[in-house]
């Protein structure tokens, strides 16, 4: 029975350990391994203890000829994790950390062969499950042979589901864990996949938890002042996630103070160019190492009556990456998708104060650097515009761009708009 047989090989192992044992452990591994983690599935729990153990002095003996297995051996480390007699999980977590030993000092690890695994289980819903899988993350994080960061897109998503868990604990470890991914996108821009992980953000942006939503936001916080116009593809879905944070009351004000420094960095991304170039051909140059930390120049001033779309004076000062290579990647502003964002916002009438007077200032920064663009979207936004002017808020009334920027990009409406006036 595999009992017996592992209460044989359990000790053998832990005593065999001469050098022809090494050399020829690694012929027999699949043969020994196989029917080991079998065990592990038993109802059994003192034969899923001495499979554990018996797989931790193959392991023990075996080392790096072990990693070829290492799915398997990470699948079955994986259901021990959550194992709940507590011998069975104490002799897994011993397993563990040797098999994390073994991978941190090698340099054979196939993490192009381990990442669809990671990816399946990173969406546990299990507590142990998770913390087993976070605390790998961290691991492979910590090996400079090892570059997670080329495979973040597929795990992201599965971190900020993790990043909701009712544990503090494993909260805590996946705050860590993003915080190191996040420092190695600082340290190396142009080797980071900003637009395969945009939307990600931009969905954990509307996230009802509150770490998950702050997180997720200054991420995008730095994915726009990084990548610069590389996002300008996703601003509508941007907008979505942040226009609605600038009316959060001083409960969520970290939140709300990271979303006006997203919405300000993302506005400074649209420049005349836009109007001019076709959208279809539309591209710019981007550099292989972006330079986060020199400012762009602030937008024109507007005349006076207009509205000040440098916005709040704290985040005037914001950085976006400017960018110059000869590598040519094909950026479209997509007009319309925003424009159809901001409209629905004007419509709303339960959005904040803060959010309408945003809407506002996007639509009169559209028409000064697009105007032409713009002009097609005139006939359905002037109604909700003209509305604005009578809106209950002094604040939101005096804000309503409608007579400076039709009347200055469109002489044939003035006579109407004071007709109507």
């Amino acid at each position: 029975t595999h009992g017996s047989a592992i209460s044989v090989l359990s000790p053998w192992f832990s005593t065999h350990q001469s050098p022809s044992v090494y050399q020829d452990s690694g012929l027999y591994l699949k043969e020994l391994i196989e029917p080991v983690l079998t065990c592990f599935n038993d109802a059994d729990s003192r034969l899923r203890y001495y499979a554990c153990e018996a797989l931790y002095n193959i392991v023990k003996v075996a080392r790096g000829s072990v990693l070829p297995h290492f799915n398997v051996l990470f699948d079955g480390l994986s259901k021990l994790a959550a194992d709940p007699d507590p011998n069975v999980k104490s002799g897994s977590e011993l397993l563990d950390r040797l098999l994390k030993d073994i991978v941190t000092e090698s340099n054979q690890f196939d993490l192009v062969g381990f990442i669809p695994l990671l990816r399946e289980r990173i969406y546990s819903n299990n507590q142990y499950a998770r913390q087993f899988i976070i605390s790998w993350i961290l691991v492979l994080e910590s090996v400079p042979d090892i570059n997670l960061l080329d495979y973040l897109p597929e795990i992201l998503d599965g971190l900020f589901q993790i990043l909701g868990d009712n544990s503090k604990e494993i909260r805590k470890m996946c705050e860590v864990a993003l915080g190191e991914f996040l420092k190695e996108i600082k340290k190396n821009p142009s080797s980071v996949k900003f637009a395969e992980m945009a939307n990600i953000l931009v969905i954990h942006c509307q996230a009802a938890d509150d770490l998950i939503q702050l997180t997720a936001m200054c991420w995008m916080r730095e994915f726009i002042q990084l990548a610069g116009r590389v996002m300008l593809p996703y601003s509508s879905g941007i907008l979505t996630a942040v226009l609605p944070c600038l009316s959060y009351d001083d409960r969520k004000k970290n939140i709300k103070e990271v979303a006006n420094v997203c919405n300000q960095s993302l506005m400074k991304l649209v420049i005349p160019e836009d109007d001019e170039m076709d959208e279809a051909k539309q591209s710019i140059t981007l550099s292989a190492e972006p330079h986060p930390e020199e400012p762009v120049s602030k937008p024109e001033a507007p005349s006076t009556g207009s509205l000040d779309v440098s916005g709040d004076s704290s985040v005037s000062n914001a950085s976006v990456c400017t960018v110059t290579s000869s590598e040519r990647i094909q950026v479209t502003l997509n007009l319309d998708g925003i424009v159809q964002v901001l409209d629905c916002h004007l419509h709303d009438t339960s959005i904040g104060m803060m959010t309408r007077i945003a809407v506002l200032k996007w639509l009169y920064h559209l028409y000064i650097k697009t105007p032409r663009k713009m002009f097609r979207h005139t006939d359905s936004l002037f109604p909700i515009l003209l509305r604005t002017l009578s809106d209950e808020s002094d604040e939101v009334s005096a804000a309503a761009p409608a007579e400076v920027f039709l009347e200055a990009h469109h002489p044939h409406i003035q006579l109407s708009f004071g007709e109507a006036l």
